[in-house]
């Protein structure tokens, strides 16, 4: 199994000298982010710091409570991103950024999850909620679908939603 410090590379642990330098770079290979600290857990571990572990899970298990989107707009949520994950294809990076997603962003998760579109999409819209926490709206979705001019995937969206409703 490849521990963490392994994927690092051993040039360049030599190379980093102070913390932020460490952060730095896992933050420019898109290994962490804001809410996306699985990577760094595992590194904790494997130098055997799993107090700190244990303290970054705690700390996200509280955060997490207060910062999501009441159920029935999760539900809607999801059903939008099984139809996105389906329809959006390339233009994926183009939405992104009518969601407010940053380049940077985007290109860690290009690179996170390369030719592999689907997972793409639904890291874009897992950054997406991080980022919009309980203001997280499927009308948000739908009028980035439509100022892409994807106006036939937000129709689906609808059509789905509608159907969703009915039952």
């Amino acid at each position: 199994m490849v521990s963490a410090l392994d994927k690092i590379g051993k040039k360049k642990t030599e190379d980093i000298t102070r913390g932020i330098e460490l952060f730095e770079y896992l933050m420019e290979r898109a290994e962490i982010g804001p809410g996306d600290t699985v990577f760094l857990r595992q590194l904790l571990i494997d130098i055997g710091q799993q107090t700190v572990a244990e303290i970054i899970d705690n700390y996200e298990r509280e955060a997490s409570i207060a910062k999501l989107p009441d159920e029935t707009e999760q539900v809607k949520i999801s059903c939008a991103t099984d139809v996105l994950v389906d329809q959006l294809g390339k233009k994926w990076m183009q939405y992104g950024r009518k969601l407010g997603i940053s380049d940077s962003k985007l290109e860690g998760i290009q690179e996170k999850h390369p030719r592999n579109l689907e997972e793409q999409v639904r890291e874009l819209l897992r950054e997406w909620k991080k980022t919009r926490k309980a203001e997280a709206r499927v009308d948000d979705l739908l009028k980035a679908l439509r100022a892409c001019s994807q106006n036939y995937t937000a129709d689906l969206v609808e059509k789905k939603l509608q159907n969703l409703c009915m039952q």
